[in-house]
């Protein structure tokens, strides 16, 4: 994973044949998920602007960004597929693990039945439990009505706490009206600033590295550490079709 942690100083050579020492800019990955099912849509821009937004202030800190974008209507089958069959196709693991390997991310979804889009939410349920562990996450929504307003602070949050994400104290949300409103820039200037100091602080990283043990975690995780299990447990050799009371080397009854 490119990690945002301090910048180094390198060596550099002057003309006069002297060493002196510049810092190395720092550089970190965001991966843009948009849940929006037109083209145009409003999902997509709001995340388009978020993320240009995300891109000016690190500029401005001396932190390059790169950008990719996970359309998710153009993985609607795949993520269709891999909820009834649990298989996930080469395309969407690409995906998954350009997800998996972001610095940061922002999560933008139009709003149907006062909830997070249907196809949102299956993708985040294909995604391994560990994966976003400590993760810095912008939530956006669109919708319709200011009604819906509280999606992203509601159950948008509370699906990113269970995947155990660090998301920005500032969520987005954007109406019809919201577009010509000067605060819309201002929420998305400062979600913006939240998501690229978490990133710099390399702050999941430092999370993962000291108590990824500490979790709780899904076998064969995605998350890109092996989980050990012991395989002697009387639960193991129940599952395996054996006794709770045989122990290797013991006499056949």
């Amino acid at each position: 994973m490119s990690t945002a942690s301090a910048p180094d100083r390198v060596p550099m050579t002057t003309a006069d044949g002297s060493t002196s020492t510049t810092r190395q800019q720092q550089s970190c990955s965001v991966v843009v998920v948009s849940a929006g099912t037109s083209d145009p849509s409003s999902t997509r821009l709001l995340a388009d602007r978020t993320a240009e937004s995300v891109t000016n202030v690190a500029a401005s800190r001396g932190i390059e960004v790169r950008v990719r974008v996970i359309e998710l209507r153009e993985y609607a089958a795949d993520v269709s597929a891999a909820l009834v069959s649990r298989l996930i196709s080469p395309r969407l693991q690409e995906a998954i693990t350009a997800l998996g390997q972001a610095d940061g991310v922002i999560a933008s979804t139009p709003v149907y039945k006062a909830g997070p889009s249907g196809l949102f939410t299956s993708f985040f349920d294909v995604v391994d439990d560990d994966l976003l562990i400590a993760r810095p996450v912008i939530l956006a929504a669109t919708a319709g009505t200011a009604r819906h307003a509280l999606v992203a602070d509601g159950p948008m949050r509370s699906m990113f706490a269970f995947l155990r994400t660090v998301t920005t104290p500032t969520a987005l949300f954007a109406a019809p009206e919201d577009w010509s409103d000067p605060d819309l820039s201002k929420r998305i200037d400062r979600a913006a600033l939240e998501l690229t100091l978490l990133m710099a602080s390399g702050l999941d990283r430092k999370i993962r590295d000291d108590s990824w043990s500490s979790y709780q975690h899904e076998y064969g995780s995605a998350g890109g550490t092996e989980v050990d299990i012991d395989l002697e447990t009387d639960l193991m050799r129940l599952a395996a079709g054996g006794s709770a009371g045989f122990r290797k080397g013991s006499a056949a009854a």
